[in-house]
């Protein structure tokens, strides 16, 4: 199960870029939401609005905001990069099927729809399709656990005798 979660190819800087943009991006709006930057409504505003004018439930309000605020953290930081991207994929089709697709293709850029399209939603799902793909990248936490459990595996395997071929071949 840890190999599925943290497995990533440390070399992969495609990888470190989408994780980055899709990371920053998502930050600023769970950071609107949890704290009121931004612009945002913060905590208490947040959950009023999802709670009364959208009327989901409070827990599913409570972990839009954490998923949007402490996942885009951890995908910057690349730690559980795997997991985080499937959360976020789950709750981009939920704000999709809730609140957007009604409005169409394109975001409210001049101002004359009622809400906003699904354009940036799409933008979200497929950035994080791409990282429940191919995993966290170079400058990970996710590179960090895997490289230190390669390096014990070839410790144990030296210490055996198992690194050569002939000892592989006992």
């Amino acid at each position: 199960m840890k190999k599925l979660i943290f497995n990533t190819d440390s070399n992969n800087l495609a990888a470190t870029i989408t994780r980055t943009a899709l990371g920053v991006v998502l930050f600023a709006h769970g950071a609107q939401k949890l704290l009121g930057w931004y612009g945002g409504y913060g905590f208490d505003g947040t959950m009023g609005y999802f709670t009364q004018s959208v009327g989901l439930p409070w827990i599913v309000g409570f972990v839009v905001i954490m998923t949007e605020f402490f996942g885009a953290l951890s995908i910057i930081a690349g730690f559980a990069t795997r997991l985080w991207s499937i959360a976020i994929l789950f709750l981009t089709i939920g704000i999709i099927q809730t609140t957007h697709l009604q409005y169409g293709f394109f975001m409210n850029w001049f101002g004359t729809q009622k809400g906003e399209g699904i354009e940036y939603f799409l933008l979200m799902l497929g950035l994080a399709a791409s990282l429940t793909f191919s995993g966290s990248g170079k400058f990970s936490i996710d590179s960090l656990i895997t490289r230190k459990k390669s390096e014990k595996t070839y410790e144990e395997l030296s210490y055996r005798g198992e690194h050569t071929v002939a000892g592989a071949l006992r």
